[in-house]
């Protein structure tokens, strides 16, 4: 008998459209400085400012906060190259919180230049909410550049809905996650 290569919870190999292949799984303290070093790469640009509380670049405490989210209430992804943490360049971060008083977490998700357009997002979103789900949290919702079209039509063909509640220049999605969205493949039994 054959013995798998079996990946800890959370992790997943995927290739992307262009032949590449990388490692989605949880961040990682060592992933600090490197997340400081990628930053700049992933984009939208609207987006990496909207979650780095509107300063130009990553700070030194704000990769070592992303680097270690509180279980209890945060989960944080990274898509990076398949080496050790601490090596691998990120090559996309999806960061899901609990919102303090709500049964909601608010979400960002950021790509590198080089990924983007190969369904990225989409995978990222489906763990976001299989991991609210898992909290049994009411909804996941999440601002996006209002001149994002690509990213807005997606989040609406996998259930989500606009609503109110987003900064100048965004617009709020909401998906509430008692109820199936087979369009995301996402069930109410994840």
């Amino acid at each position: 008998m054959v013995a798998r290569n079996r990946l800890p919870p959370w992790h997943e190999e995927i290739r992307l459209g262009n032949g590449r292949d990388v490692l989605i799984r949880p961040i990682r303290p060592d992933d600090a400085p490197v997340l400081r070093a990628s930053f700049e790469l992933l984009q939208p640009d609207d987006v990496r400012a909207h979650l780095l509380e509107g300063a130009d670049a990553m700070g030194v405490d704000q990769s070592r906060r992303l680097a270690h989210p509180d279980t209890r209430s945060e989960f944080t992804l990274v898509v990076s190259e398949q080496l050790p943490p601490g090596e691998a360049m990120i090559l996309g971060l999806a960061r899901a919180a609990m919102v303090t008083g709500s049964r909601d977490a608010a979400f960002s998700i950021v790509v590198g230049r080089n990924v983007t357009g190969m369904g990225l997002a989409r995978h990222l979103l489906r763990r976001l909410a299989r991991w609210a789900r898992g909290k049994r949290l009411q909804a996941l919702h999440g601002d996006i550049p209002e001149d994002n079209g690509p990213l807005l039509e997606l989040a609406l063909s996998m259930g989500f809905g606009q609503v109110e509640g987003a900064d100048p220049g965004f617009v709020r999605i909401r998906l509430p996650l008692a109820e199936a969205t087979p369009a995301a493949e996402i069930d109410a039994g994840a």
